[in-house]
């Protein structure tokens, strides 16, 4: 998710927004910037869920995603993770409003707590592209070891841009982040990433333009 406590070299976090204090402000943010009801609501209808299945979402946040997925699929059962306590209070106070019962976890992904072939769904929206190339390595790894066979991994981030406004909106989100964890993102390589995980079928299905560059949604098959 979008400038959300991120797992880096040594551990460091980087709280919603740069700093806790601005957490809060989140929601409206990522509203007024991203499109993140068509990006969400695109991810969503991209996992074709089913009732029983099981739905990981990595970098979960303010629990956003959660809450749509399963109203879409009441049946399916809806696990968010994340690393930062204050975003993981906001999602458990916005499931309770919503009427949704989700879980949310206290984690990191790349070592997900969680054993082999627990999913038939991994989703993350907006939080690859603040992990490092290690970092992203390590969490399509654990995400390729948690799903089961023919369970499928589906993600919405930064990816190359589709035209100069675009690329100067993801130029903003680099300087913000750093380049190390966005330079991979926005050259268009997490396709290849998810294949070298082990994925297969992996397709970049859609691309939304927002203020802050192209949003591509990208999925890959554990065979």
């Amino acid at each position: 998710m979008l400038l959300l406590p991120v797992m880096a070299e040594k551990q460091k976090y980087v709280p919603a927004l740069g700093f806790g204090f601005l957490t809060r402000f989140y929601d409206p943010v990522l509203r007024a910037l991203v499109r993140e009801k068509v990006i969400k609501s695109a991810l969503v209808a991209q996992t074709r869920l089913k009732p029983g299945f099981r739905v990981l979402d990595l970098g979960c946040g303010t629990g956003t995603l959660e809450v749509l997925l399963k109203q879409t699929q009441p049946k399916a059962e809806i696990v968010g993770l994340d690393g930062d306590p204050k975003v993981l209070a906001m999602a458990r106070a916005k499931a309770r409003s919503a009427g949704v019962d989700v879980t949310f976890h206290q984690g990191m992904a790349d070592k997900l707590p969680y054993p082999d072939r627990g999913f038939d769904r991994v989703v993350s929206s907006l939080f690859f592209h603040h992990l490092n190339p290690q970092g992203k390595q390590a969490a399509l790894r654990e995400s390729f070891r948690v799903l089961r066979p023919g369970g499928e991994l589906h993600i919405a981030d930064l990816g190359k841009s589709a035209n100069p406004l675009a690329r100067a909106g993801a130029l903003l989100i680099q300087l913000l982040d750093g380049f190390e964890t966005t330079s991979d993102s926005v050259a268009g390589k997490l396709p290849s990433l998810i294949s070298a995980a082990g994925f297969t079928d992996v397709t970049s299905e859609q691309r939304v333009n927002t203020s802050l560059g192209t949003i591509h949604l990208v999925s890959g098959r554990k065979a």
